[in-house]
């Protein structure tokens, strides 16, 4: 069910859920102290740090690839972090809807949702223009990234933020890096913990102050570029993880207006589900000669958004004789990325061995002609 399109942050609620959705724009959760005081020199936001921020929070049936989104929120900020508006929509995933002990949305409750085809439009607006921000900003990012590439989109992201790349930047004493530890950091009372939009809410406040830091100790955010899929696996159907098939149960008539996304692995699986690969059957040349060909065996790390899926990229270079690596070292070959002004602590690495580095389609080119490995 679609809420709060563009309810008004100052909006007296409705009822007591509606109270613990909305935040007022401009009341800090935290004592509002010269360091967190946006300055009155700057109405216009900080110089070199972006126009605008879209907080937001998905809820999922799952953390895999496969798996689809329940409920999404957003929260517009300005900026200096001031809230302007809120969004908050329900999603019917067509198949089971995971781990309803921790999202609390039932099949009963996303029956008569909207597909997330139908809240596209919505949601693109409300992120169009905006750097996307999110706690474990890659999950949110790649969930929407999916969605929007089944529905044959382009979402209008360009860039993201990370709370946790940023907390770390920032130094922040915090016991651990989870969303209960940040609000609690910044006096921000969490509601209603895996919803939606108190999620977004809590997060929206807690960025506010640590945006404001960032600005006072001249801190580069840490900004990622932001790929939308325009290749992916899609795998088979497979039996759910709570029970009878993925495909199974009721859809409150929904189900006939498309197909239902297959879900291969169970919420306790993280992103990217890790894969064991054969051990590359040929030597280390050493690095890549830039102008040159790809050779069999040249150690390959790749960082960042892809436009074809991770996986599939992966594969491709290791059907190619190539040994793909998780991380940076001295005897890479070669760095992917398209965003080679990240701070990933594998372009750091490359920077500092003085890795050579390509961008994804001039990778997927030279994949076309490898050359065999020496003396093969």
């Amino acid at each position: 069910m679609l809420e709060d399109q563009t309810a008004s942050p100052g909006q007296e609620p409705e009822d007591g859920t509606a109270a613990a959705s909305r935040i007022p724009a401009r009341t800090p959760a935290v004592d509002p102290g010269a360091e967190h005081r946006r300055p009155e020199s700057s109405p216009r936001g900080p110089e070199g740090y972006p126009g605008g921020y879209a907080v937001v929070d998905v809820e999922t049936t799952g953390l895999a690839r496969h798996d689809r989104i329940v409920s999404a929120a957003v929260y517009r900020l300005d900026a200096w972090g001031e809230v302007e508006d809120h969004w908050y929509s329900t999603v019917n995933p067509q198949r089971d809807p995971g781990p309803t002990w921790i999202h609390g949305l039932t099949t009963e409750d996303l029956a008569d949702a909207p597909l997330f085809t139908e809240i596209a439009d919505d949601l693109a607006t409300r992120l169009d223009g905006r750097v996307l921000v999110a706690h474990n900003a890659v999950f949110d990012w790649s969930m929407i990234a999916r969605e929007y590439a089944r529905a044959r989109r382009t979402p209008p992201v360009r860039q993201r933020l990370c709370t946790i790349a940023l907390a770390k930047q920032l130094s922040l004493p915090l016991p651990n890096h989870k969303l209960e530890s940040l609000a609690a950091h910044y006096g921000v009372c969490q509601r209603r913990a895996h919803h939606a939009l108190d999620d977004a809410r809590v997060l929206a406040e807690a960025f506010r102050p640590s945006l404001h830091l960032a600005v006072q100790q001249a801190v580069r955010l840490p900004l990622h570029a932001c790929r939308p899929l325009t290749e992916w696996p899609e795998g088979p159907e497979s039996p759910g993880p709570y029970g009878g098939a993925v495909n199974a149960g009721p859809w409150g008539g929904r189900r006939s207006r498309g197909a239902p996304g297959p879900s291969v692995y169970g919420y306790g699986y993280g992103w990217r589900r890790s894969r064991k690969r054969p051990s590359c059957p040929y030597p280390n040349p050493g690095r890549y000669e830039p102008g040159g060909r790809l050779m069999q065996g040249m150690r390959v790390a790749i960082s960042g958004d892809t436009s074809i899926e991770r996986e599939l990229l992966e594969d491709r270079a290791t059907e190619a004789g190539l040994h793909i690596s998780s991380h940076v070292s001295r005897l890479t070959s070669l760095l992917v990325t398209n965003d080679p002004g990240s701070l990933t602590s594998k372009v750091v690495k490359a920077q500092a061995y003085g890795t050579p580095v390509l961008d994804e389609p001039t990778f997927e080119r030279l994949l076309e002609d490898v050359a065999p490995a020496s003396g093969r």
